[in-house]
């Protein structure tokens, strides 16, 4: 074989190392991509219960903290979970390239909305887009208005707890209470009745 004809093997093989370092990371989440449900992860002895719509809920008092999540939004701008301690902080994973994630996507835009003056702040973590550009065409599809860190290769889903109520589906939704801890998680796209009973307990907490 000549020089010429090995030369693209050798010049693909970084490619392929980054393209299976990527795929590591994002595994080692252990994430169904547009999966419509999953399991509790197990393990740290987390008593939450999880209802017959698949929603999983913790008392107050027993609740982890959710993690640091300091990054980047779709337009480049700082985003951190820290600065809406004091607000009930919906977290909603989500791809473009997800079908139940587009499937749900108007029913988080409206009860963002009707929840705007409740001191609820919404987030989305949009993870496996390659690029923003899809992940900003998804939120002008949907008129979404509220901010998304972007995350890839699932980087910030893998700084929570493994055993807590983790993300473990695309989508995946999480809701963190007034005191920055984990109050309730989904791993299925949600209907807006199923994300309003999931939301509103928290809210009415005292």
């Amino acid at each position: 074989m000549s020089a010429a004809s090995r030369t693209p093997r050798n010049s693909a093989t970084p490619r392929r190392a980054a393209t299976l370092t990527v795929g590591a990371a994002v595994a080692a989440l252990a994430l169904t991509a547009c999966a419509s449900g999953g399991t509790s992860g197990g393990g740290n002895n987390t008593n939450f219960v999880t209802n017959s719509g698949g929603i999983a809920t913790v008392k107050k008092g027993e609740r982890h903290d959710a993690p640091d999540l300091t990054g980047k939004d779709l337009e480049g701008k700082q985003l951190d979970l820290a600065d809406y301690k004091g607000k009930v902080v919906v977290l909603n994973v989500w791809g473009s390239w997800c079908p139940p994630c587009r499937a749900e996507a108007p029913n988080f835009v409206k009860v963002a909305k009707a929840t705007e003056k409740q001191n609820v702040q919404f987030l989305g973590i949009n993870t496996r887009d390659t690029s923003t550009s899809p992940a900003k065409e998804f939120e002008k599809s949907f008129d979404v208005t509220y901010p998304s860190y972007y995350d890839p290769t699932g980087k910030l889903l893998l700084k929570f707890e493994k055993g807590t109520l983790n993300p473990q589906a695309i989508p995946s939704t999480i809701i963190v209470d007034r005191e920055g801890k984990i109050a309730a998680r989904s791993l299925k796209p949600l209907s807006e009745e199923s994300l309003r009973d999931m939301l509103d307990p928290v809210v009415a907490e005292k």
